[in-house]
């Protein structure tokens, strides 16, 4: 019995053998990035070769399936249970599922490519990389939107038509992107609308083309003033008898003095006129030659008058001169004018009504009267007297440059003073 079973196994083996089994699976995938192709040459099988080759076979196919299933989901799951059929009847008799397969895969395969032709002609994004002609540069288009978020008002310039009408009037853009909430104010205004017709409001007025750029500039909230209200201003202005030429001064040299309402102006007007005890002519120049008073805190000035009335020790009478000569002192450091006052009356002894009569002492440095009397002091030559022979005014003191000073007041060389200033 177990001869006769193996007689049948070698004759079964011999059939086998004599038999040549042609196996051949060709296929190629051209889809981008990659392709290939892999092929199967016709051997003779035989015994357990035939098994290798039919798991190598299955190997190729199960690869072409996931190469073809990356591009068409539609015949996914066709080709598995293909291959699924295939792996299962492998053990019966593998050249007829082989067979039926590859006509499978040959009506499988043109609607494939055709899909993947349709992926390669579509147009694709050129790498940010890739060289371009000149022509094809030209032919780009740029989007003309705004940035959306800036650091600067640079980026928007050449985009904003205010923005590049304003930095041709002068307007310092660098100083307005520092201030808080400006460089969104001034996207959000229509030039045609909004910046002309106030431009052209001050232009009427009087103010030169020249000064339009430093007003934006100091004060770019003029441009969102209703015109009736700045209209209403300058009316008011020039009812207190206000020259025209000097109206269009003050705005020029005090951009926010238009931002302030009619009763806010008069309430400053009333201010000065009482506090330093002036005639209207008087409070008007006063004003009009230094136009920020009308701008600024009340508070500041207050002291300044008490200073000047108390530790300095001035008459009311004087100090009246000296505000109509040199509104300035107003302003003024207070540190800089007891500073001042102590150097010039208790070191120069230079007594009150001196002072009063060249109050433009207060304008000067701490630092150059100093300079100037000590090396008038070398020189032997401080008198400050009127009384006196030889006498040296405050004005001729301050007023002068360095040369002039030298050769005019202390009759020396201005190398010489140079040296001395060395030897302080």
């Amino acid at each position: 019995m177990a001869s006769s079973c193996m007689q049948l196994c070698q004759r079964s083996i011999g059939l086998l053998g004599a038999k040549t089994v042609g196996i051949t699976l060709q296929y190629s995938t051209q889809v981008q990035p990659w392709s290939a192709v892999f092929r199967t040459s016709s051997k003779i099988l035989t015994g357990p070769a035939f098994i290798s080759g039919n798991r190598y076979t299955l190997h190729m196919k199960q690869r072409w399936r996931q190469g073809v299933c990356y591009y068409s989901d539609s015949h996914a799951n066709h080709l598995t249970n293909d291959v699924k059929d295939a792996e299962e009847s492998s053990g019966t008799d593998s050249l007829m599922p082989l067979q039926n397969q590859n006509s499978q895969f040959e009506d499988v395969m043109p609607s494939t490519e055709s899909q993947m032709a349709l992926a390669l002609d579509a147009p694709s994004h050129p790498s940010a990389l890739e060289e371009i002609c000149d022509e094809e540069a030209v032919r780009i288009s740029v989007s003309t939107d705004l940035p959306p978020a800036s650091f600067s008002l640079r980026d928007y310039v050449d985009k904003s038509e205010t923005l590049s009408k304003l930095v041709q009037l002068g307007v310092n853009l660098w100083k307005l992107e520092q201030r808080p909430n400006v460089g969104t104010m001034l996207l959000k205004l229509d030039f045609k609308t909004d910046v002309a017709p106030r431009l052209l409001f001050l232009k009427e007025i009087g103010v030169e083309d020249s000064r339009l750029g430093h007003i934006v500039s100091e004060n770019p909230f003029i441009l969102t003033e209703d015109l009736e209200n700045l209209r209403t201003r300058v009316n008011y202005l020039r009812s207190k008898k206000f020259s025209s030429e000097s109206v269009a001064s003050m705005v020029s040299r005090a951009p926010y003095l238009l931002n302030f309402s009619v009763k806010r102006l008069d309430n400053r007007l009333a201010f000065y006129q009482k506090q330093l005890g002036l005639s209207a002519e008087n409070t008007r120049n006063v004003l009009a030659r230094l136009p920020r008073l009308l701008c600024g805190s009340l508070e500041p000035i207050k002291e300044t008058l008490k200073v000047c009335k108390i530790e300095l020790g001035f008459k009311e009478n004087e100090i009246q001169h000296i505000v109509i000569a040199i509104p300035k002192v107003l302003t003024a450091n207070k540190k800089k004018l007891t500073q001042i006052f102590d150097y010039v009356h208790n070191t120069m002894k230079v007594p009150h009504h001196l002072i009063v009569k060249f109050p433009q002492v207060f304008n000067s440095s701490y630092l150059c009267v100093k300079e100037r009397h000590l090396f008038l002091q070398y020189l032997g030559k401080d008198q400050f007297d009127p009384n006196q022979p030889n006498y040296i005014s405050l004005q001729r003191l301050v007023s002068l440059p360095d040369d002039a000073f030298c050769t005019e007041v202390a009759l020396a060389t201005l190398e010489d003073f140079y040296l001395f200033q060395k030897t302080l």
